[in-house]
């Protein structure tokens, strides 16, 4: 059965039916749980005593946030899709429920939250459900309403599957651009159903934050680094980390043959000792000129 992320919008496909029967599952009530309590751990929230207030992206019928509550934290929950959140209504979650798209932006005022997290849910910002969806534009829309809504120092850790490598690059390459640092944590990398992916991002940081360890078999630490088998179809389960990367804009000259700015100054230098009319020197002297110019 293919991926609920390619058969229809997320408005669409979580129609009341399809929200109520995913509610009552007991294995998928097992699995958001399981999953919900790990990005929590990766959340790495300080252990003070003191509640904190979260953000849960894609926040659905309210399983994931159940979690969030139990743990003692406030939070706050947004989906697209209404009959998902009627149904948490009616579970009296105790969470505030927000409908929206997360890919038009979080509407939430800056450094608002302590932390966030997402259950399978940011992977559909890779498709283009609708003409009037472009992927990159609402991801960078995500990201950056991501970060500026989250309190400095503060992590958003969101669990997501990818269909291909591409679409988890494209995550990470949005993030990075938005400001955040970290990469991805993969769980069982060696499982293909048991894997499961986060992208664990620290708002704020200058430097690349240390990345937590992925689980392995038995639940121990480890990445999938640790394969020696030298099986390069593995190479897409590496545990990445990352850091901001906004590369300065760097003063383009023409090096063909040596001959740069300094090359040119000089000439024109010659050129004036014997008389020539030769432009004056400015900021742009010696850069090159855009394709479009």
């Amino acid at each position: 059965m293919p991926r609920p992320e390619v058969q229809a919008p997320p408005e669409i496909f979580y129609n009341e039916a399809e929200a109520r029967k995913y509610t009552t599952s007991s294995r998928i009530i097992e699995i958001q749980a399981r999953i919900s309590e790990r990005a929590l751990e990766l959340l790495a929230l300080p252990d003070d005593g003191v509640p904190k207030m979260l953000l849960d992206i894609g926040c659905g019928s309210g399983l994931s946030g159940e979690t969030l509550t139990e743990h003692g934290h406030r939070w706050i929950g947004c989906d697209i899709s209404r009959s998902m959140l009627d149904v948490a209504l009616e579970r009296e979650t105790e969470g505030d429920l927000l409908l929206a798209d997360m890919g038009e932006g979080l509407g939430l005022r800056p450094g608002v939250m302590d932390g966030a997290i997402s259950i399978s849910a940011v992977q559909w910002l890779c498709n283009a459900d609708k003409s009037s969806h472009e992927p990159r534009l609402r991801l960078k829309a995500f990201f950056g309403s991501l970060y500026r809504c989250l309190a400095r120092g503060a992590r958003a850790v969101l669990q997501f599957y990818a269909d291909n490598v591409k679409q988890t690059e494209m995550l990470v390459s949005f993030a990075m651009k938005a400001g955040f640092a970290g990469g991805v944590v993969i769980d069982w990398p060696h499982s293909s159903k048991a894997k499961k992916s986060y992208l664990v991002l620290t708002c704020g940081t200058s430097s690349v934050a240390s990345l937590p360890k992925g689980k392995g078999e038995n639940g121990e630490m480890c990445s999938s680094d640790d394969d020696d088998d030298g099986d390069e179809s593995n190479d897409d389960q590496t545990v990445g980390t990352y850091g901001r990367n906004r590369s300065n804009k760097r003063q383009k000259v023409n090096k063909k043959n040596g001959r740069g700015k300094d090359w040119l100054l000089r000439k024109k230098e010659q050129m004036r000792k014997r008389g020539r009319d030769v432009p004056a020197d400015t900021k742009y002297t010696g850069r090159k000129r855009k394709t479009r110019f």
